[in-house]
């Protein structure tokens, strides 16, 4: 039976973490040119994320859970840990440093797509005419926003550009492969495994090309930044795998496309002091994008809700 009111919540939390999301890239952006090494600076911020995420498992009474789990569960929690806790945080944020956070973003927005292509097959999420009009509205909010030439600048489609790409799409499994784990793990648990055993991956992946002294050598100012951006990334994790596990994954990926606009907006506010038309256009569209696709998501609950309560149905059960 579906639950209307648990999926509205969830898109609620989707929401808060599509704020924190638009202010991660922005902030990540001046985070990242601090430290000399991208991996370095990765890795100590998502240490920091970890333990915060271990904490909040402590305070929610979680530690219990952690008893229950069999080989096979811990070992899918370790496989979100590399999928989405590691890799693409080391392609993400080399990424960060060979172009704008506004073009990174602009990539990393496209997640919505990569997450729809992959909910049909492997987690038969439906997509009705009104989501697919919104998934149209969607894109090309995000191209106004993010894309050459309305990026500010003419991308080569280098290096920085495939490597947000790999990032962005490894991401969009990770959606797949977590919305299967919360059925069996709460999102509490998913949150902290994937940054925890993420962490790991980072400190061996640090340990194996000799850069593990690229954390002890940071100044103050440094360090500051890496507590400031994991405690950011704390909260993004939290708040999205609580969306996650309420919500479809295509609806929370599209939902988190609002933090496109979040990320330009800070950067013509601190950056650039100048807000383009097209900018605040494409932000706009974003809104009508996301707001059509709520439309069509609501609208379908309250379908299958009615549906289920026919009487027929209702027997059934």
């Amino acid at each position: 039976m579906i639950n209307t009111s648990l999926n509205l919540k969830g898109v609620k939390f989707a929401l808060a973490a599509a704020a924190v999301s638009g202010f991660a890239v922005f902030l990540n952006s001046f985070g990242v040119k601090l430290w000399q090494s991208s991996s370095g600076y990765t890795t100590a911020k998502n240490i920091v994320a970890a333990l915060f995420l271990a904490a909040l498992l402590v305070v929610l009474h979680k530690l219990p859970e952690l008893k229950r789990h069999t080989g096979k569960t811990w070992g899918k929690l370790a496989l979100i840990g590399f999928i989405g806790g590691s890799v693409p945080f080391l392609l993400f944020f080399k990424s960060l440093t060979l172009m704008s956070p506004v073009e990174a973003a602009f990539i990393h927005k496209t997640l919505f797509i990569w997450v729809a292509l992959l909910a049909y097959p492997f987690l038969k999420e439906r997509i009705g005419a009104i989501q697919f009009l919104a998934f149209g509205i969607l894109l090309g909010g995000v191209f106004m926003l993010g894309a050459p030439p309305a990026g500010g600048s003419n991308w080569t489609f280098g290096a920085g550009f495939w490597l947000a790409l790999c990032a962005t799409v490894l991401w969009a499994i990770e959606n797949i492969i977590a919305k299967i784990i919360l059925k069996e793990v709460s999102a509490s648990v998913v949150g902290a495994a994937r940054m925890g055993f993420g962490a790991l991956f980072l400190l061996l992946y640090l340990a194996s090309t000799g850069s593990v002294s690229a954390l002890f050598h940071s100044t103050l100012a440094q360090a500051g930044w890496a507590l400031a951006t994991g405690v950011v990334l704390f909260g993004y994790v939290a708040l999205w795998y609580r969306a996650l596990a309420l919500a479809p994954a295509s609806v929370v990926a599209s939902v988190l496309v609002i933090a496109a606009p979040i990320t330009s907006l800070l950067q013509a506010l601190f950056i650039t002091h100048t807000l383009a038309w097209s900018a605040l256009g494409a932000a706009l569209l974003i809104v009508l994008g996301i707001a059509v696709f709520l439309y069509g998501f609501i609208r379908s609950l309250r379908s299958a809700r009615s549906y289920d309560n026919t009487p027929d149905n209702a027997s059934a059960h």
